[in-house]
């Protein structure tokens, strides 16, 4: 018992690190300017070519059948019938991101010549699809191992994968600035090795012991600290420039914080062995694992695909993700492009690039945590929190669209944080809607609605408007009429997502009251005993 215990926070550490280094698709506006020439893309060509990193990296249905299959199928009771390990879905991942950014390398420095567009789509989608295995992996294990903070274990994981754009950004202007060609191999090195190295820690133990809230808290200050460094390293680098020494220091400084979790785990672990926090199967979570002493029905039972896509609730999800999820990416994967075309400088892109990862992060973290403590403390439901993200959402893409100056640094904050919102919402709204057994499965099917969203935004909406105003050889636009109609669009799309997640909200109210009934019942006995 001790060890599985002393392994359940080796093994949430391991996933932290995966996390951080493992969002590499959130790095596209670094090099897609050069996968541009080096192509001779259009803008449409282009934004066809990110919609398929977007497919890669959000349509995880392959990861989570994997993922269900090499550990077993596990419901409430946390028991498992076949578990080789969730190092499998690890290795997998890492053999794909090799491979995909490899390749992409290889075609845009010359190695090979260049590919027809659909094969250079396949190789964007398999190194962008690594990033599902990751993070099916280390999502899922975590809300298993912290089923009682499945809200905060979910914001964490996703955070550090919104985080982990900025964090390989600061590794690229560290040692390879001004390379973005020799940033795409690092690409295909990175992730992956670190995925190798950890991936035998990740494991899943269906503990929950009474100090886990403490330590979780102390992993979650150690993130906003990276997250505050980062902000201020990504402004400093935006007014000054940088000699080499001071950014190899400050990226020492970098790692240093990244290792400062691991003291959080040795200082959990030791209290748990000194009998500090001993599990306590009076803890285990309403939502996932209920007590059979505290209630004789179970809130929700636990579905597969089949039975949660025969249900409204999925569908209403859905499409929420379709125009949330895909009005974000459209934004994402064409920040560098509308920062050209209103005169921003390639500093000042690479900021607003860096610093999206920042808001994804906060979102991801803060949704988490905050839906946590809205819902047990002061009776908010998440898809309430995820309507108010969407209405946010669409006020960021209209000040997008206005053009006035400065209006991306507004305009990237609202819908990064808002989109990282999502992000952390959906998959948990998930696990408590239609259980916990098929989680990975069932989120990783509605996350397919963020590449259709982006599809339509990205390629048939901003791609298609832009290459309609664009003059010149170069396929170029300049002013803010190159963006400004298809943003509002894009925003119409946002606000549409918001009645969608009303109506959500509504038919899920009775149920969320349920699950606090439940929860307060269970306190009730639990203060008894």
């Amino acid at each position: 018992m001790e060890r599985r215990v002393d392994n359940k926070w080796v093994s949430t550490i391991a996933s932290v690190w995966i996390q951080a280094s493992g969002g590499a698709s959130y790095t596209f506006g670094i090099y897609s300017s050069t996968l541009k020439s080096s192509q001779s893309y259009s803008q449409s060509t282009l934004d066809t070519v990110s919609v398929f990193k977007d497919i890669g990296a959000n349509a995880g249905v392959i990861s989570g059948l994997f993922y269900s299959a090499v550990t077993g199928e596990r419901g409430r009771s946390g028991r498992s019938v076949l578990s080789p390990g969730p190092w499998l879905v690890l290795l997998a991942g890492a053999v794909q991101s090799f491979a995909g950014y490899f390749f992409m390398w290889a075609s845009v420095v010359g190695v090979i010549d260049p590919p027809p567009v659909a094969v250079m789509c396949l190789f964007m989608w398999v190194a962008a699809h690594a990033q599902t295995f990751f993070n099916t992996t280390n999502v899922v294990s975590g809300v298993h191992n912290f089923s009682d903070y499945s809200g905060t274990i979910v914001g964490i994981m996703k955070g550090c994968l919104g985080l982990s754009g900025a964090i390989l950004i600061q590794v690229y202007y560290t040692m390879l600035k001004d390379q973005p060609s020799a940033f795409i191999l690092m690409l295909a090195f990175l992730p992956t090795s670190v995925s190798l190295m950890l991936m035998l820690l990740v494991r899943i133990y269906d503990t929950n012991a009474m100090g886990d809230k403490k330590h979780l808290n102390s992993i979650s200050a150690v993130a906003l600290i990276i997250a505050a460094y980062l902000m201020i390293l990504i402004i400093l680098e935006n007014i000054f420039t940088m000699p080499l020494w001071s950014r190899i220091l400050t990226f020492i400084v970098l790692l240093f914080l990244l290792f400062w979790p691991l003291k959080t785990a040795i200082v959990a672990m030791r209290g748990e062995r000194e009998g500090l926090s001993q599990p306590s199967s009076s803890e285990q979570s309403p939502l996932l694992y209920d007590p059979p002493q505290v209630v004789s029905e179970k809130v929700s039972e636990d579905m597969n695909i089949i039975q949660a896509m025969c249900t409204a609730d999925f569908w209403l999800l859905f499409v929420a993700m379709v125009c949330g999820l895909g009005s974000g990416l459209a934004t994402i994967n064409n920040i560098s492009q509308i920062g050209e075309s209103l005169g921003y400088t390639t500093v000042e892109i690479n900021t607003l690039v860096s610093l999206l990862s920042i808001w994804n992060f906060l979102g991801r973290f803060g949704a988490g945590y905050v839906s946590d403590v809205l819902l047990y403390k002061r009776g908010f439901t998440r898809p309430f929190l995820m309507a108010f993200t969407l209405l946010i959402m669409t006020v960021g893409h209209i000040i997008i669209a206005s053009g006035f100056s400065g209006n991306l640094y507004v305009g990237s904050v609202l819908v990064g944080v808002c989109y990282g919102c999502l992000w952390s919402l959906m998959p948990t709204i998930t696990s408590e809607i239609f259980g916990v057994g098929h989680m990975g499965t069932i989120f990783n099917t509605i996350a397919i609605g963020s590449p259709v969203g982006s599809y339509i935004l990205s390629v048939r909406v901003i791609g298609y408007i832009y290459d309609e105003e664009a003059t010149g050889e170069d396929n170029s636009c300049y002013g803010t009429h190159c963006f400004m109609l298809s943003f509002f669009i894009v925003a119409s799309v946002a606000f549409f997502g918001f009645l969608v997640v009303l109506v959500l909200f509504f038919r899920t109210r009775s149920f969320y009251k349920l699950i606090l009934h439940r929860r307060s019942q269970h306190s009730q006995l639990t203060a008894v005993e």
